[in-house]
């Protein structure tokens, strides 16, 4: 980094990615800020600038070789796992020709073995420019599944029973991964084929495999509504619908309101025809599937379905999975959050999991608006409606 890209970061403040340290002072406060940063999206801790002001006052040379081999000592020492860090100097033009200011950054990444906890095992996660301690067992439950140290698809559902279980779902799988039926379904065959574990449906088994999964889980749902105009706030609406049951039945019923509320045009076709959807129906299903089986499930949410007049939105609870973005998965890369409801989904469904999903969307409809919204954690596809002619 050179110094005007450095001036100019200063020049916004302090963010959650962003910190100014006027000179090293307290380990403890270090490393919970490098714990909060790793157990985020990374960022940068800037020693030799006001934290209030943004007023830059440098250090000299033995102050930035001491601060550079503690906080190597706090990486290492303070920091569980252990992180690595990156440090630079940069120099400032001071207000004479000859004064120059040296500044000492230090680079945390994002972390891949969440969550980092401090000697007390206290877990610090970044909130806004500040930090704070995570008490919450969601959140918890999310930095151990961002590292890959827990499924939640394959977590039990307390409660559950081979009572809940729709044994027609279950041979209607079987025949689909070996072509044939079998005899019995016992419970040996249902934990083999991780619908079940320890007596309990897993929640991947009661998703895709139970009589009733808003039972035990009422706010995995699909709430559907079809706005006049063009703001949520709207108190006036075409149709709303509350969409219930396992993942497939979810999907048809959504695809359903979906086709139901918007348009179809003739584009072309002969008079007879029943015409043609006013967005892509590729586009839509893709969306859908996504949404279902990629959300975040350790959040007690519905996924929300909007239809505006000039616009549809698909609001999944959670961010993307791990570090991936925007434009990895645009092109083509993704991560897997839920591996045991892909692996249903792949033969239950039209899916197919090759990460190929979203290219197919924007082969179908190029304006489809993709927004990872951090500060609401949740992860919104905005499809803009044809204008009215």
């Amino acid at each position: 980094m050179n110094a005007i890209e450095l001036l100019d970061i200063i020049s916004t403040g302090e963010t959650s990615k962003v910190q100014f340290k006027r000179e090293f002072d307290n380990q403890d406060k270090i490393a919970a800020e490098m714990i909060a940063m790793s157990n985020s999206k990374g960022g940068i801790i800037i020693f030799g600038v006001e934290d209030k002001t943004g007023v830059i006052v440098g250090l000299d040379y033995n102050s930035l070789q001491n601060t550079s081999n503690k906080l190597a000592t706090i990486a290492n020492d303070l920091v569980k796992p252990s992180i690595y860090i990156r440090t630079d100097f940069v120099s400032i033009d001071g207000n004479t020709e000859t004064e120059q200011k040296k500044v000492l950054l230090t680079y945390i990444d994002e972390g891949i073995s969440k969550p980092y906890k401090d000697n007390n095992g206290t877990i610090w996660i970044k909130q806004g420019p500040d930090k704070r301690k995570l008490t919450d067992n969601n959140e918890q439950i999310r930095l151990f599944q961002q590292s890959g140290l827990i499924c939640l698809d394959e977590m039990i559902i307390p409660q559950t029973t081979t009572d809940d279980v729709n044994f027609s779902k279950v041979e209607k799988y079987i025949k689909k991964i070996q072509r044939e039926g079998i005899e019995k379904i016992t419970e040996t065959l249902l934990t083999n084929l991780n619908i079940l574990k320890d007596g309990n449906l897993t929640l991947g088994g009661l998703l895709f495999f139970a009589k009733n999964p808003q039972k035990y889980r009422p706010a995995f749902c699909v709430k559907a509504v079809s706005f006049f105009g063009n703001s949520i706030g709207g108190t006036d609406y075409r149709s709303s619908q509350d969409i219930e049951g396992t993942i497939p039945e979810i999907y048809e019923e959504a695809m359903r309101f979906l086709t139901t509320n918007l348009h179809h045009i003739q584009a072309g076709q002969n008079f007879n025809s029943i015409g043609k959807l006013e967005v892509s129906q590729i586009a839509l299903e893709e969306l859908l599937q996504n949404a279902l089986v990629h959300r975040d499930y350790s959040k007690n949410s519905p996924i929300r379905i909007m239809i505006f007049d000039n616009r549809i939105e698909i609001v999944s609870p959670g961010l993307l999975p791990n570090s991936l973005t925007i434009e990895n998965i645009k092109m083509g890369n993704a991560v897997v959050r839920n591996n045991l409801l892909v692996s249903y989904c792949s033969k239950l469904m039209i899916y197919r999991g090759f990460g190929s999903g979203i290219t197919r969307v924007f082969e179908n409809q190029p304006n489809v608006e993709l927004i990872n919204d951090v500060e609401g954690e949740q992860f919104k596809v905005v499809i803009p409606r044809p204008e009215k002619k």
